[in-house]
């Protein structure tokens, strides 16, 4: 089941609100509400990976026991003992099914015999909920949050519907005080149905419809120049309209449920340096590489050369995250390259340089990295490197490039301005006026329809990273 989704949104999240807001809150606590929302989100998760729900139970409840383990002996040798132990098996599962196959291909490689794959399929949402308990373990580990004591409760952090497959990623100590004790307000309903509506807006509107320049771009014929970048300029508006949507549609469901979940995208195609840009892209999975890999190994405050291994390593980790093949890794690699640049030298040249130029550099270096983001292999990447640069490709455009252009010249241009904070800035100065009370639910009510028809007459629409 998926978000953009005509049975998810009229039907699921409809049914799961009614029965949550009916259940009592015996002395304020919201456990039973928990318990709902649990059993919800094992529904919504077994709807599209039943055979793996019980693998999902098993990571929970074995991090949950060896939490408890930790916090008994907390300040004892034995605890970093468990704590180890606890992270094995947590990662066990999502290297099993996500990095098996590949080192069974580089294996095979190297000693030039035919091994063999697993051929297992990678369980929805594994690289997600994975890092939500890894960071309650290294932070119980650090006392820097409180052992949850009831099994029912840790599991609805981990499996909460709403950012379960996707993320954001969730940390244990910033949903950790609304667990044991919420309020629920109907002043909260209203702003999560608009995000969420929003939300789902871009994906069914912006997302999926850069994505049909994609397919056309990857099922025709012509390989012009011209093609090439609007097909690369539309792959990076689709990823950040798919995800971001997402992220909208899960802080929106957040906060319908009495839950808080923190920003995962601050207008990222506006960045003035490729530092900037991954402060503002994916913040959560950004910022928990930072705090549980990055400043562990001592962050820049080491030796030159250890301070480069070290962000050289994190990247690496990066992209081997979002995918086990070898496009993702040198996808990593090349933005440690420019980080490691712009923090030594490169950083002095562009705050000498004019706004507008710093911004050409960001969307340029960025459009060549999705390259590789979007590529089955490397030697894929290469093509379509030699066709944006004019070579091996049909001339610098034809006429399917420039049919397609006009024909989607329109959504085109929504989607770039889209990116930037000014429809934000028009609604922030609409919502002044006394007459925003009533046209925004009526907007919010025409969106809604509109992407409801979109939803019918479409197809199948699952979001790009939940392949990661």
């Amino acid at each position: 089941m998926v978000f953009s989704s005509v049975t998810f949104f009229y039907y699921f999240l409809p049914v799961v609100l009614a029965v949550y807001f009916i259940t009592p809150m015996p002395k304020g606590s919201p456990r039973l509400r928990n318990i709902v929302l649990l059993v919800a989100s094992l529904v919504f998760y077994a709807w599209g990976e039943p055979v793996y729900v019980l693998l999902f139970a098993v990571q929970c409840v074995a991090a949950w026991v060896f939490g408890l383990l930790i916090d008994k002996h907390r300040g004892k040798a034995i605890s970093r003992v468990l704590m180890g132990i606890s992270v094995a098996i947590t990662l066990s599962a999502l290297l099993l099914f996500k990095y098996a196959d590949f080192f069974l291909r580089n294996l095979s490689s190297v000693l030039r015999q035919d091994i063999g794959i697993l051929g297992l399929a990678l369980p929805i949402g594994i690289s997600f909920y994975t890092f939500q308990i890894l960071s309650y373990t290294f932070d119980l580990y650090r006392g820097k949050t409180e052992v949850n004591r009831n099994v029912l409760d840790f599991s609805t952090f981990v499996a909460m519907f709403p950012q379960l497959i996707a993320g954001p990623i969730v940390r244990y100590s910033d949903v950790a005080e609304r667990l044991l004790k919420r309020k629920h307000r109907i002043s909260d309903i209203a702003p999560g149905i608009r995000r969420f509506v929003i939300g789902l807006g871009k994906k069914v509107l912006i997302a999926n419809v850069m994505g049909e320049i994609v397919a056309i771009y990857k099922t025709g014929s012509e390989n012009s120049t011209l093609f090439t970048w609007f097909y690369i300029v539309a792959f990076c508006l689709q990823l950040y309209f798919d995800f971001s949507g997402y992220s909208d549609m899960a802080i929106g469901m957040g906060r319908m449920l009495g839950f808080k979940f923190l920003e995962n995208f601050n207008y990222p195609y506006i960045a003035k340096s490729i530092t900037d840009f991954w402060r503002r892209w994916h913040i959560s999975l950004s910022t928990w590489f930072r705090d549980y890999v990055y400043f562990p190994l001592g962050g820049s405050r080491v030796p030159l050369f250890r301070s480069v291994f070290n962000i050289l390593f994190v990247w690496f980790l990066i992209g081997f995250w979002h995918g086990a093949d070898w496009n993702f890794i040198v996808w990593g690699l090349y933005f440690a390259v420019l980080l490691l640049a712009e923090k030594f030298f490169l950083s002095k040249v562009l705050e000498k340089m004019p706004g507008i130029l710093r911004h050409i550099y960001v969307i340029a270096l960025v459009l060549i990295g999705r390259v590789f983001f979007d590529a089955s292999d490397m030697a894929a990447a290469g093509s379509v490197f030699a066709r944006m640069f004019g070579f091996a490709s049909d001339g610098a455009f034809g006429p399917v490039s420039l049919y397609y252009l006009r024909s989607y010249l329109v959504p085109l241009v929504i989607g770039v301005v889209g990116c930037t904070p000014i429809p934000k800035m028009l609604m922030s100065k609409l919502s002044d006026k006394k007459a925003f009370t009533i046209i925004e639910p009526l907007a919010i009510g025409a969106l809604l329809v509109v992407i409801t028809a979109f939803l019918v007459d479409g197809s199948f629409n699952p979001f790009i990273y939940f392949r990661f």
